[in-house]
């Protein structure tokens, strides 16, 4: 191991500064993680990713790469940096999260010596592989729904001369092979709550995993289970988001037509939606909504139902809305939004979270607040 990646390791772990996982920072080679080559994206299209090669370019620079405290993209529709040819169009399938953030995760997850983790995403392998210097292999299991980023991210943790359980699979099932666990960590973000987590997880253990709708609002919930087989908690001040799983994701949107549906007055400013805390609460009225802008207004499209709504400022005052469809997604909206907006806007944290084998609400302030049930 050459003296510039351990010289950039301390420099990177005194930069993130956790007691906690300072010794797991100092120790693990984040550049075994990356493999040969990430992606980087097109500054002049967000949809275009080009091949960063570690053979390219002096070992310094990348060593420099590695371990800059940003998020690499190693996967791009289904293509590996390693096996790109050229630039490649599309979406990242699996990346290297920025350090800082990896340790924030497992800050909040409440994770300490003795503690049994499951771990929801295997990635690149390098958050497993801080677990199991920090736990020991055999407290830290992990699971990736994705054969060939497994195999890759196997090759990484084992050349790093560590040995967790590792699974492919559906994380949204968990992994029964080592349970019940003391913690759950997700590194993919989720609708809702799946209910194989909640019956592998011990009562007074914990969850913890950030909650992503279809307009893109985000909140961070760390749940405690109850010996009765519920959990609940209030979300965290961080609004974490990694990659969503795949089952997770919106539907194809048909193309936006404007000027359809029976117009009205609205009491609310649609520009409000730009905010992620006001998008987060317009998710929870219309979970089955998705948001887009134009240039003068706000959309909403319930592809389910075919609802769709368009927002914009009114040339004689205030605004105006049309809605088409059977669900009145504007409607809702505005009743959830101003029902926050009562409460005096408060970040994702100002909400929490129940989930019981029955159904999944979210609330406002406190559990007999008001609530918004999540499509589990």
């Amino acid at each position: 191991m050459s003296d510039t990646a351990t010289r950039l390791r301390l420099e990177l772990a005194e930069k993130i500064g956790s007691a906690g996982w300072r010794k797991a920072l100092d120790l693990v080679p984040r550049e075994r993680f990356l493999g040969d080559a990430v992606y980087q994206r097109d500054k002049t299209r967000g949809d275009l990713w080009a091949p960063l090669r570690r053979a390219n370019m002096p070992e310094d620079e990348w060593l420099a790469l590695a371990y800059a405290d940003e998020t690499w993209v190693t996967q791009v529709a289904g293509v590996m940096a390693e096996g790109a040819t050229g630039t490649v169009t599309g979406q990242p399938g699996s990346s290297s999260t920025l350090p800082s953030l990896v340790i924030r995760m497992l800050e909040a997850a409440e994770i300490e010596e003795g503690d049994k983790v499951l771990e929801i995403g295997t990635g690149t392998g390098y958050s497993t592989t801080l677990m199991c210097q920090r736990l020991g292999n055999e407290a830290v299991t992990s699971i990736e729904y994705d054969s060939m980023i497994a195999a890759r991210a196997r090759d990484a943790i084992i050349g790093a001369g560590y040995a967790p359980t590792l699974a492919v699979g559906d994380g949204l099932y968990g992994c029964e092979e080592n349970a019940p666990y003391d913690r759950l960590i997700a590194t993919c973000s989720v609708r809702t709550i799946p209910h194989a987590w909640m019956q592998q997880v011990r009562a007074g253990g914990t969850i913890t995993v950030p909650i992503w709708g279809w307009m893109g609002g985000v909140a961070f919930a760390h749940l405690r289970m109850a010996g009765d087989g519920t959990a609940t908690g209030s979300f965290l001040e961080d609004s974490l988001y990694f990659m969503t799983a795949r089952s997770h994701l919106p539907p194809p949107r048909p193309p936006l037509v404007r000027g359809i549906g029976d117009e009205r007055k609205t009491r609310i400013d649609p520009s409000i939606l730009q905010s992620g805390a006001a998008r987060w609460v317009a998710q929870l009225a219309v979970p089955q909504a998705q948001i887009s802008w134009g240039a003068d207004a706000t959309f909403l499209v319930d592809v389910g139902t075919g609802s769709r709504a368009e927002a914009q400022a009114d040339p004689a005052g205030g605004w105006r809305v049309l809605q088409h469809g059977r669900v009145r997604l504007w409607d809702a909206v505005e009743e959830a939004i101003e029902t926050w907006q009562e409460a005096g806007q408060p970040h994702q944290s100002g909400f929490g979270l129940t989930v019981t084998p029955e159904g999944q609400w979210v609330w406002l302030g406190t559990p007999d607040g008001p609530t918004w049930e999540l499509p589990a």
